[in-house]
């Protein structure tokens, strides 16, 4: 989709893990050139991809706060979190696509990668047949925390997977015995679960576990070292071949 003329155009930038610095040159010019800046956050939160913009924000430039009608409150097998969340996101749309109709640009900032588990997709989804949109890809959280933790995961023909905490616990621990080398996100209330899954699969042991990887607040340790909930911030590593020389 090119966009009309007389329309603005909708950028979508991955804002990275969480240290500014690792911000793409290319997602931090967008952002300084923006009219219209908009982000999605927690009600009571200011948005972490927010707060990695810092004072990147132009100063006359309309911000658009997009707060989430819920976030662990209600879990994702209820019937009723897909249908509120959907209404969320058409609203959140239809509120960019006003902008972009007047002929402003638009920035969405998204933690991670946008097409990474981002909340951004889903207004993506809904206005890329409709206006012209660029997407700045960026650096994911997984990449910022195996960085972090100097943890290598995958060599030569080792298999990666991706696996959200979301899932049941017969799933996850197939999946673990499946891949070689895999990331768990998505902890949060299901930590217990995971590490569950993890001992069923004999993978525990070699898991690391890791906390606001590149943010001030950093923290990694093996996961059977770990006691306490998790936060959202979080991520289980689990390293491919052990020596890989």
């Amino acid at each position: 989709m090119t966009g009309n003329a007389a329309t603005g155009r909708l950028s979508i930038l991955g804002m990275g893990p969480g240290d500014p610095e690792l911000m793409t040159i290319k997602a931090a010019r967008i952002l300084r050139e923006s009219p219209v800046v908009a982000w999605f956050c927690r009600h009571d939160r200011p948005g972490h991809a927010r707060q990695i913009a810092g004072d990147m924000l132009p100063e006359r430039a309309k911000t658009l706060r997009f707060a989430y009608p819920f976030t662990t409150e209600i879990p994702v097998s209820d019937p009723a979190y897909l249908v509120r969340m959907a209404t969320f996101y058409d609203e959140c749309a239809e509120h960019i696509a006003g902008h972009l109709q007047n002929g402003q640009d638009v920035t969405l900032l998204c933690e991670g990668d946008p097409f990474l588990f981002g909340s951004a997709m889903y207004v993506f989804d809904r206005l890329h047949e409709r206006f012209a949109c660029t997407v700045v890809p960026g650096i994911t959280a997984m990449g910022g925390c195996w960085s972090t933790a100097r943890q290598p995961m995958v060599h030569g023909d080792d298999v990666l997977c991706v696996i959200p905490g979301t899932l049941d616990e017969a799933t996850l621990t197939t999946w673990l015995e499946r891949a070689d080398a895999a990331v768990i996100m998505k902890l949060g209330r299901n930590l217990e679960k995971v590490r569950t899954a993890l001992r069923h699969a004999g993978r525990e042991e070699r898991a690391i576990y890791v906390e606001r990887a590149t943010q001030p607040q950093q923290c990694w340790m093996k996961l059977t070292d770990m006691t306490g909930p998790a936060p959202y911030f979080s991520i289980i590593l689990v390293p491919g071949r052990e020596d890989a020389r």
